[in-house]
């Protein structure tokens, strides 16, 4: 039996990268070059490249999610979700399924460890990058969890109306047949 492959290896390449490419950055350039301003802006670019890649390309076709989030007029914050149907869900690449979650779930953890390193140092000036790592990063994770449970709640939702349409329709057959 082959092992399963990328369905969709570019995308992947570049969930990562821009992951990677962000902390490597930060971590080098805090080693070779002392411009705080430097590092704050190409970290954050980096950072950004990220979050809108995760956002708005990779989640929805490696995972089949999209979440945005709005201010309606009332001023209040409101969460949209979307997701593929069960069925197209259940074909996605479970290697770039899983690629995706470990890079969401797990690169906030290096940032947290980075953080703590730059308070360990006082450098607290590069808690502003961490910071903001941090918090886009948390803002996907939050989006994405959101998404997957809506999807999963929509499913069972459906299965429920689904169950209860078609119980009612024997219901009523075995009635309509009786009479």
């Amino acid at each position: 039996m082959a092992e399963e492959q990328y369905a969709h290896p570019g995308i992947c390449l570049f969930t990562v990268l821009f992951k990677f490419s962000a902390l490597v950055f930060y971590i080098l350039c805090s080693i070779f070059i002392q411009s705080f301003v430097i590092q704050f802006v190409v970290t954050v670019f980096l950072i950004a490249l990220d979050f809108w890649t995760v956002k708005n390309v990779s989640g929805r076709i490696l995972v089949g999610l999209r979440w945005w989030n709005e201010v309606d007029e009332q001023g209040q914050s409101v969460w949209h979700f979307e997701s593929l149907d069960q069925q197209t869900l259940e074909t996605l690449n479970k290697k770039d399924a899983w690629l995706f979650w470990w890079t969401l779930y797990l690169t906030p953890m290096v940032w947290v460890a980075l953080g703590i390193v730059a308070v360990i140092k006082f450098n607290f000036d590069y808690l502003l990058v961490v910071g903001v790592a941090i918090i886009l990063n948390a803002a996907n994770i939050v989006g994405f969890t959101k998404c997957r449970k809506d999807a999963k709640k929509q499913i069972q939702q459906f299965a429920a109306s689904t169950l209860t349409s078609r119980m009612s329709n024997t219901i009523q057959s075995a009635f309509m047949s009786s009479v």
